[in-house]
């Protein structure tokens, strides 16, 4: 199964260990079913730093880009509830991505996910297409991995949100993600040394913005879970 739909919101940050169990619970009850409930919005996945530390990748899979800037969710942006004003200040470090879905090539949620964020080195064109297309389909296919997604950045034309505001206003953004989902750890990690390093992706035509990193899944809900 591929990803559901043609877009995805994909997110990385930090949460102290002092805050977590609390974020947690805000994420879990409050947060996703909220939006789980905006039209378009089709799952949720959260997941955790494998190494046990700090961080976290969450994503949405969309319908279509155009859930990024419709009305209900643009309302919600720009009205938090109590508890997700409290939260909000909590995320460190964001990195908060609206896509188009480029390639994606069987499942999206396993045990783990290895993520990376990368650019095209030059004008993007039908060979980068390829070779990234080429790369999901082999990968997706290997012993220990079930998927492989490639996203691509594509803001919407809305102004800066309530929620934007009480995060600092400091929200990044990648390029181009890669996204592999896996059962086998050290598979994902052998991926993300040999086909997905640094090297190879250059050759592919991008250049890696950060190097690659490994999540375990926490948590996924589609709507009808928190209906």
């Amino acid at each position: 199964m591929s990803m559901l739909g043609k877009a995805a919101l994909a997110m990385w940050w930090d949460v102290s260990n002092e805050a977590r169990t609390e974020w947690e619970h805000w994420h879990a009850h409050e947060h996703v079913p909220e939006r789980l409930s905006i039209e378009g919005f089709l799952r949720a996945s959260r997941w955790t730093d494998v190494s046990g530390g700090e961080a976290f990748f969450v994503m949405y899979e969309l319908k279509d880009h155009t859930v990024l800037a419709s009305a209900p969710y643009v309302a919600r942006l720009n009205a938090p509830t109590p508890w997700s004003t409290k939260m909000m200040p909590l995320h460190r470090n964001m990195v908060r991505t609206q896509c188009q879905v480029i390639h994606s090539r069987g499942g999206v949620t396993a045990r783990h996910a290895l993520t990376i964020r990368c650019s095209p080195i030059n004008e993007v064109g039908e060979e980068i297409h390829r070779r990234l297309g080429e790369l999901a389909e082999s990968i997706s296919q290997r012993p220990g991995i079930v998927g492989m997604h490639v996203l691509r950045h594509e803001s919407p034309n809305i102004a800066p949100t309530t929620e934007q505001k009480i995060r600092g206003n400091s929200d990044q953004a990648a390029d181009w993600i890669i996204v592999v989902s896996g059962y086998d750890l050290e598979v994902l990690r052998k991926i993300g040394d040999e086909e997905l390093s640094e090297t190879r992706l250059r050759d592919s035509g991008t250049i890696t913005e950060t190097p690659c990193q490994l999540f375990t899944l926490a948590y996924t809900a589609i709507p009808k879970d928190i209906s």
